[in-house]
């Protein structure tokens, strides 16, 4: 005789008001207004009490429109960030930062968004970020080793010995006492290349290039993991995500 069948675990079921002021739609005062107008629709009919629970799965955000466009995803959300130079990746300190680069609602999702790692200011390319925490530790976690990918500009004519020097697993960081991991490394041209590391240490890969004489004029990060950087997205452009769907092509 088989063994019955597995049922999939039934999505939560969230009050309507508390689930949008979840996601940054505004205060549940506010939402409340939202249905009265009948700006929230699902299958194309206006959704009005702001106690009516629904599931918090793909399945019903998929249907879900706010004032006519898609509603964002629910928990279990990422994003996919072409990052300029000159933008921080934090919430708080002075300047542009990564989140103005995102809809203000995002800001205020509930789990928050945060970013898979780090681009310094001055770095650009390819940026992630998510609300799964246990997604973000596992990417971030160094028993992963998932491999970053930087092209860089560089100031002076390369030496020739690059790719043997970061492959090697002896070559030290200023400051520090444990050699970095092996890197990769692939000529562009006589003054640009790529470098892919492993590690995330304190802007490595400007370091590695100063310890050989050189400079870094330009960085920036084109793939993470399996993940490529969409050609089609712009700087300072946002593609959404699922965790899961972030999470397969990051792994490949």
């Amino acid at each position: 005789m088989s063994p019955p069948a597995r049922t999939q675990p039934k999505a939560a079921r969230f009050r309507l008001d508390r689930l949008l002021a979840s996601l940054g739609y505004g205060s549940r005062a506010q939402i409340a207004l939202f249905l009265r107008a009948g700006r929230v629709t699902l299958d194309g009919v206006a959704l009005h009490d702001p106690a009516q629970r629904i599931e918090a799965s793909e399945a019903v955000f998929a249907r879900l429109d706010i004032d006519g466009e898609p509603a964002d995803p629910p928990p279990g959300m990422a994003v996919a960030l072409n990052k300029p130079t000159g933008v921080t990746c934090s919430r708080k300190e002075a300047g542009k930062l990564v989140y103005d680069l995102l809809p203000d609602r995002f800001r205020l999702r509930e789990p928050p968004l945060s970013t898979v790692g780090r681009l310094d200011k001055e770095t650009s390319g390819l940026l992630l970020l998510t609300d799964d925490g246990a997604l973000l530790h596992r990417l971030i976690s160094p028993k992963s080793k998932i491999e970053k990918r930087y092209r860089a500009r560089l100031a002076r004519p390369l030496r020739g010995d690059e790719a043997d020097i970061f492959a090697s697993g002896a070559l030290m960081l200023e400051g520090e006492v444990k050699p970095l991991l092996p890197a990769r490394f692939e000529a562009l041209g006589a003054k640009e290349a790529y470098v892919s590391v492993s590690e995330g240490r304190y802007h490595q890969v400007r370091r590695m290039f100063a310890a050989l004489g050189n400079h870094v004029e330009a960085l920036a990060r084109d793939r993470i993991g399996a993940f490529a950087l969409p050609p089609d997205l712009a700087e300072g452009a946002s593609l959404i995500l699922r965790a899961h769907e972030l999470e397969a092509r990051v792994r490949g």
